[in-house]
């Protein structure tokens, strides 16, 4: 299959490309596009490009939510959106436009954060009382925080607890039974690393998941990507591609 990768030089996109080219599921490029592009094969705006394609593959920004659901659903091609951040109104621009083309739309590619979100589900039913405590640390270029995949985790323990997701703890704030603690550190070239901690008295449980570099993504987006062809319209997860862990 043929893609448009978008965000093609930033970190992630170099991944992507990486990948490619040593040939991974067969995929191939059809353009290149970057907004802050000053090569001449690398385009800085979708609109600009005309080539045959089957899906776009995103690792640009959040902010590009709009340009890029309005290119898919022109073009009537699927699309995967691989970057966090999303604002409750991007987020509804996603929704609204996998009505009509595939979206794949997940705040992390990694199976084996798919299979963390897992364990964490089962756990905090069967620590239900317990104080729950996620920590996520990344390199010190992530812009949002905490990271698309901490704000998962506290979501999944949400709806089994029903708790209050507390982020950032500063100042006086004793902790009520039932919050769930997020804190988000940033430092180096850490790639990502999120540990699950449930303090149930007398035992602790702690679950953690470290991607050891940015390719596990890479390969993650281009697994959806390939996923993703023929597909209905319709807003697809890591569920979707792994089924029901």
């Amino acid at each position: 299959m043929r893609i448009i990768l978008n965000g093609a030089l930033g970190r992630m996109g170099t991944e992507v490309d990486k990948l490619i080219k040593k040939g991974y599921k067969g995929i191939t490029v059809a353009a290149y596009c970057d907004a802050n592009s000053d090569i001449p094969d690398v385009y800085r705006k979708l609109t600009d490009i005309t080539e045959s394609a089957d899906a776009i593959v995103d690792f640009s920004h959040h902010s590009a939510a709009d340009e890029l659901c309005g290119y898919a659903l022109a073009r009537n091609m699927s699309l995967v959106i691989a970057t966090t951040g999303q604002t409750e109104d991007e987020k509804a621009i996603i929704a609204t436009t996998s009505r009509a083309v595939p979206i794949f739309f997940s705040p992390n590619m990694s199976a084996g954060v798919a299979f963390l979100n897992a364990v964490v589900k089962k756990a905090s039913s069967f620590f239900a009382d317990s104080d729950v405590e996620i920590v996520e640390r990344h390199h010190n270029k992530k812009l949002d925080a905490p990271s698309g995949t901490a704000k998962l985790l506290a979501e999944t323990v949400k709806s089994i607890t029903g708790g209050e997701i507390v982020t950032g703890r500063n100042g006086i704030c004793p902790r009520k039974q039932g919050d769930i603690g997020v804190s988000s550190v940033r430092g180096g070239n850490v790639s990502g690393v999120h540990e699950v901690t449930f303090y149930a008295g007398n035992e602790t449980f702690t679950v953690t998941h470290t991607a050891e570099s940015r390719g596990m993504f890479a390969e993650g987006a281009l697994t959806a990507a390939a996923f993703m062809k023929d597909k209905k319209p319709g807003l697809y997860t890591m569920t979707d591609l792994l089924g029901d862990l």
